[in-house]
C-alpha cells in the first residue's frame, strides 16, 4: 500500500515534525498512531518517518532511510496575471498537481485593482495550497511561490523557453512546441493581455502561442496549459 506523503514543518537531524493545522488534520482527521509510517519530505529528501509521539498541534517523527525521489526532467514555471482569488486558488492546486516548478503571480493591465491592493496577503495561503497539492501527489518538493511582481520585472526571469498564451496568435499552437529543460509560460488575466503588453512579451523574446480557437477562462488556461506542457514533454 502507498503510504501517505507529508512535507514537514520542522527538521533536526533524524527527526521531523508537523506543526498547528497540518499536524491537526493528520491526527484529527486521519487517527494518525504511533508507530505508524509515512513518507516524509525533509529539507527536499525523502525519508520513511514513524510516529514516535503526538500531541496538540504537534506530529512528531523518527527518519529512517532516505526514498529515492526522480528529479524533474523539465522545469516549467508559470508566469501567472493575478485573478479571481477562489479561481486561482484552483489553478495554483491543479497546476501544481501537474508539475509545475514554480508560480509567479504578475499584475497584469487588466488585473482588478481590488485583486492587486489584497494579493500580497493571499501569498502564504497560495503556498499552503501548493503544499498540500504537493502531499496529495506525492511530490517531493512543492513548487515555489513568489511574491507578486509587475509584469514588466517578471520579463528578465531566467530560462531557456519563454512562450507567452495570446488569443490573437493564428500560426503557432502550444501543443506544438516541444519544451526542454527551463520553461517559463505566461498566463494572461480574464480579458486576456492586453497589445500593448504582448507586443512587450514579444519583443523580449517570448513566444506567442495559443490554446486553440475557443476562449478559455484564466484557471481553465493555466490548467490546460500546463498539461499540455508536460504532455509534450513525456512524448
Amino acid at each position: 500500500m502507498t503510504r501517505r506523503r507529508w512535507i514537514a514543518d520542522q527538521v533536526s537531524g533524524n527527526r521531523a515534525a508537523l506543526t498547528g493545522a497540518h499536524a491537526d488534520h493528520l491526527v484529527r482527521v486521519l487517527r494518525a498512531r504511533v508507530g505508524q509510517e509515512f513518507d516524509i519530505v525533509a529539507n527536499g529528501v525523502v525519508r520513511r518517518g514513524v510516529v514516535v509521539a503526538l500531541a496538540d498541534s504537534l506530529v512528531d517523527f523518527e527518519l529512517g532511510e532516505e526514498i529515492p525521489a526522480q528529479p524533474p526532467a523539465i522545469r516549467l514555471a508559470l508566469v501567472l496575471a493575478i485573478f479571481k482569488f477562489d479561481r486561482m486558488e484552483w489553478a495554483i492546486e491543479k497546476c501544481t498537481e501537474l508539475g509545475v516548478t514554480r508560480i509567479v503571480p504578475v499584475i497584469a493591465r487588466r488585473t482588478d485593482s481590488h485583486l492587486v491592493a489584497a494579493a500580497a496577503k493571499r501569498v502564504e495561503r497560495w503556498r499552503r495550497i501548493a503544499v498540500q497539492a504537493s502531499e496529495q501527489s506525492r511530490r517531493a518538493s512543492p513548487p515555489e511561490i513568489a511574491d507578486p511582481n509587475k509584469l514588466r520585472e517578471a520579463l528578465a526571469l531566467p530560462g531557456g523557453l519563454k512562450v507567452v498564451l495570446s488569443e490573437a496568435e493564428e500560426q503557432s499552437q502550444l501543443r506544438d512546441i516541444q519544451p526542454t529543460g527551463e520553461v517559463l509560460l505566461a498566463i494572461g488575466p480574464e480579458g486576456g493581455w492586453t497589445e500593448d503588453e504582448l507586443e512587450h512579451l514579444q519583443t523580449n523574446s517570448w513566444l506567442a502561442a495559443s490554446l486553440g480557437p475557443t476562449i478559455l477562462r484564466a484557471e481553465t488556461a493555466a490548467i490546460a496549459a500546463t498539461a499540455i506542457m508536460m504532455s509534450a514533454f513525456n512524448r
